[in-house]
């Protein structure tokens, strides 16, 4: 298990915020108690505002997993198009902590320490503010695992009681090489304000292609049906050698930069350094790039699981 510091809560409520919310989120909204929906939030440029795991927990309450580095502009961006008449939001903030519980034992722990462990979606067990817990079947995460929302105050009982049941703490470096191993993009890592989400793979992952009108839509329906992005996620592998976020990539021989790297990690999984990172269209994997400069160390370029 591992205590996480990426994502945080709001909480989106009122008259009619599944009616808000699904002309600002690329996915659908959920539409029954325990549902769990992988999306983004754009800007009318296309530009990503977060990525946004969005859970149901009644007719009127949504609650929403965003990017931790990504929250004031949420807020902004709620306070621009959430008329408050129909939808309000609440920062849940510092009050609520997250633990991810991760591995083949996970569901078995989770199910043990809190008597109920969801098959997909979410579990509410009672008010997590108040000595409860929302637990959430991971959505789009490096491995099986369990996101388990808890008030700031219970953390500590939370992860004894956990510990008890066989999850072993580890830090957020192992999550991190899980994320990478996986090619899983992270917010603030990996995507920022300026990705559009095809160019991070999410676009058969995060969109409903059915639904009405949302904020960026014609960006994204342009893309898709007309145009093409430049640059794409793509898993890297680079063997013994140190790579560092931000380090560019070229073709043998070449001086343009055809790429640049975003996340590096140390496998287990692949016996070697790896990582993820943007690679201009042109670059089909399997390829080979070139580390640093031209004639730098080779670096394999792969089809990203993100």
């Amino acid at each position: 298990m591992v205590i996480r510091d990426d994502r945080r809560l709001l909480r989106v409520h009122g008259r009619a915020p599944v009616q808000m919310l699904d002309g600002i989120v690329t996915s659908r909204i959920p539409q029954s108690r325990g549902d769990a929906v992988y999306g983004t939030i754009l800007t009318a440029r296309g530009r990503m505002v977060t990525d946004v795991t969005t859970l149901w927990l009644g007719a009127d309450e949504l609650t929403l997993s965003v990017a931790e580095t990504a929250h004031e502009a949420v807020l902004a961006h709620f306070k621009r198009f959430l008329p408050p008449r129909l939808a309000r939001f609440d920062d849940l903030g510092p009050a609520l902590r997250l633990v991810t519980v991760v591995g083949p034992g996970a569901g078995e722990a989770v199910a043990a320490a809190f008597g109920e462990v969801p098959e997909s979606g979410v579990a509410v067990l009672g008010d997590p503010l108040d000595a409860g817990a929302l637990v959430t079947r991971g959505v789009r995460q490096a491995a099986p695992s369990w996101d388990v929302w808890v008030g700031a105050d219970a953390l500590s009982d939370v992860c004894e009681r956990l510990r008890a049941h066989g999850a072993v703490p580890v830090g957020s470096g192992v999550w991190h090489t899980l994320r990478v191993e996986a090619g899983f993009p992270q917010f603030g890592i990996d995507m920022d304000d300026g990705t559009i989400p095809v160019e991070a793979g999410l676009v058969d992952v995060a969109f409903d292609h059915d639904k009405g009108c949302y904020t960026g839509q014609e960006v994204i329906v342009r893309i898709r049906h007309r145009g093409r992005v430049n640059w794409h996620l793509r898993a890297l592998r680079f063997g013994d050698v140190a790579a560092r976020p931000g380090d560019q990539l070229f073709e043998a021989g070449g001086t343009k930069v055809r790429g640049r790297v975003t996340s590096v990690a140390d496998s287990p999984r692949f016996g070697q350094v790896i990582g993820l990172g943007y690679v201009r269209r042109e670059v089909g994997p399997p390829a080979t790039l070139r580390l640093g400069s031209a004639d730098g160390p080779e670096v394999g370029v792969e089809a990203s699981g993100g």
